[in-house]
């Protein structure tokens, strides 16, 4: 079980399942939200998170994809928590786990979109928008 939450402690929340990908967004929505020049993201299946304490505020933003992408945050300290959540699973924010250490990406998607002061990983996989499953 991997656990974590905002930095206030009103939110918190645990996974069981291994992440399906992690990766780093650097889209300029996540840039937007996070502050910096990505978000680093653990997506698990939505059927193995859940919410231990307090409430997750949501707020959308449009997709790159059409539609919309569901986020969410701390209501009280304002920390980014979530991402892409739709019905089949849910972007957790790297930096809201309780051991950010367990991140270990695999590949920057939207790197169309990354800063020229940014610094990308050479050895991990690169895709200029979403990456593609085939």
């Amino acid at each position: 079980m991997i656990t974590g939450g905002c930095v206030c402690g009103a939110v918190r929340y645990e996974y069981t399942a291994e992440p399906t990908l992690m990766f780093k967004c650097h889209c300029r929505d996540c840039q937007h939200v996070s502050g910096s020049a990505y978000m680093p993201v653990v997506y698990v299946s939505k059927g193995s998170f859940k919410v231990t304490n307090g409430n997750i505020k949501r707020h959308e933003t449009q997709s790159l994809r059409g539609g919309t992408n569901l986020r969410g945050f701390c209501a009280d300290c304002g920390s980014r928590l979530t991402g892409g959540e739709s019905e089949r699973g849910i972007g957790i924010a790297a930096g809201s786990l309780d051991d950010p250490a367990l991140f270990k990406p695999t590949m920057h998607i939207h790197v169309a979109g990354a800063e020229p002061w940014d610094t990308l990983e050479p050895d991990l996989k690169m895709f200029e928008q979403y990456p593609s499953f085939d």
